[in-house]
């Protein structure tokens, strides 16, 4: 049933599962013998951050924030709200943020200027999905990427829409009617 919302599939569970594995190398290999902290940044990153640190060879604390900049609409309001903040203390440690996907990089902008404020050792980003078409906000530290995507609605592997689609296995690009329906649900 969620199949029949998919205009077409992405990037498949094992395509996902191969980068995952390669990534949690990458991120082990650069921060052996160092205090890593991995802040995701919920809901979305949760499946990915969750796959990542299994993949990982080193010992990592795990913290999660929850931020805001959509609301229940399918574009960026540019306006972020954090919603749940670190329980870690960050200063001096290593610090990697886990997103699901970054497009405009505004929301990631403000929370790496919101972690940096905390005098992390040092700050980098590990995202699954770059969707650059829609980048607004350049010269982010992303160290780790997954996968470059087009710039189309993408739902599944813990990305939403209206809560829903994170339990699909692989990355899809949302049927354009679903959402317009919504949309003119809401406007009438």
């Amino acid at each position: 049933m969620l199949n029949d919302h998919i205009e077409k599939i992405l990037i498949g569970e094992d395509e996902i599962a191969a980068k995952v594995m390669e990534l949690g190398k990458e991120v082990s290999a650069d921060y052996a013998d160092k205090d890593l902290v991995i802040v995701n940044v919920l809901r979305g990153g949760v499946i990915f951050v969750s796959d990542l640190i299994r993949k990982m060879s080193i010992p990592v604390t795990v913290d999660f924030m929850a931020i805001s900049s959509y609301g229940p609409s399918t574009e960026s309001s540019g306006v972020v709200r954090v919603i749940k903040d670190l329980e870690e203390n960050i200063h001096d440690r290593h610090v990697l943020v886990v997103e699901d996907i970054i497009d405009t990089g505004l929301t990631l902008g403000y929370l790496l200027k919101n972690l940096s404020s905390r005098e992390p050792a040092s700050l980098s980003v590990c995202v699954l999905l770059d969707k650059s078409a829609r980048r607004i906000l350049d010269n982010l530290p992303i160290k780790y990427k997954g996968f470059d995507v087009p710039d189309a609605f993408v739902v599944g592997y813990g990305l939403d829409y209206r809560q829903k689609y994170r339990n699909l296995p692989y990355i899809g690009i949302l049927k354009k009617s679903i959402y317009d329906f919504d949309l003119k649900d809401q406007l009438t």
